[in-house]
């Protein structure tokens, strides 16, 4: 009698423990998996985090080689104080290029340039790089000079063409440097002395990586 209720006691405990058991397995590989999973997740933000430092050292490193390369083939003009250089950017005063409101080249100007090509062209030769020739003007609507300008705009684009050919003829591949405008825009003092006006009228040029070659599409056949 005793033998057959343990063997319902443990017949019972067969039927009621299996499937306990199975739950309780099913849930710890579930959770098992959940850390698995945020593990890789947690191990793929680290390595793109990483990554992102990576490019962004690289990128400082270049910046920091390019201002380099920049000073040393610029020393000598730098030191005179007839160019500056800020953040890439070789920066010449307005009154060294052109009269007040004029697009001509000035003797001096001139000069300058041409001094300035064989530094500049072999820098972009070497580096694979563009020069992006950029004019800026005061905030002042453009009046008087040797000839008339509708804005700022306008002659800002005018001393920026006249820079460009310029370090053309000097020497300058046509391929490796092209002119922009800005007006007033950007300006790098305050306009309301002469002295920030000053600084706003200038001419910049920054070197650039060269935009990649377009690959031209088929022409389709029969054309």
């Amino acid at each position: 009698m005793s033998i057959g209720l343990n063997d319902s006691v443990d017949s019972a405990e067969g039927e009621h423990g299996a499937p306990v058991w199975a739950v309780f397995g099913d849930l710890m590989a579930g959770l098992l998996g959940a850390f698995v999973l945020i593990l890789v997740c947690a191990l793929g933000l680290q390595l793109e985090l990483s990554q992102r430092l990576d490019a962004e050292v690289k990128k400082r490193q270049a910046e920091e080689s390019r201002r380099m390369s920049l000073e040393q083939a610029l020393a000598v003009p730098l030191a005179e104080g007839r160019v500056t250089l800020q953040g890439g950017r070789i920066g010449i005063s307005s009154s060294l290029l052109f009269d007040f409101n004029s697009d001509q080249l000035q003797p001096e100007g001139r000069r300058l340039l041409q001094g300035l090509a064989g530094t500049l062209k072999a820098y972009l030769a070497a580096r694979d790089e563009v020069l992006m020739v950029s004019g800026f003007t005061d905030d002042r609507p453009v009046r008087g000079g040797s000839r008339q300008f509708e804005a700022n705009l306008e002659l800002s684009a005018q001393r920026a063409l006249t820079v460009t050919r310029a370090l053309i003829e000097a020497g300058v591949p046509a391929s490796a440097v092209f002119a922009a405008a800005f007006g007033a825009e950007q300006p790098v003092a305050p306009n309301s002395d002469a002295e920030g006006r000053a600084l706003n009228r200038r001419v910049e040029m920054t070197p650039l990586p060269r935009p990649a070659a377009a690959t031209a599409s088929p022409s389709p056949a029969g054309r």
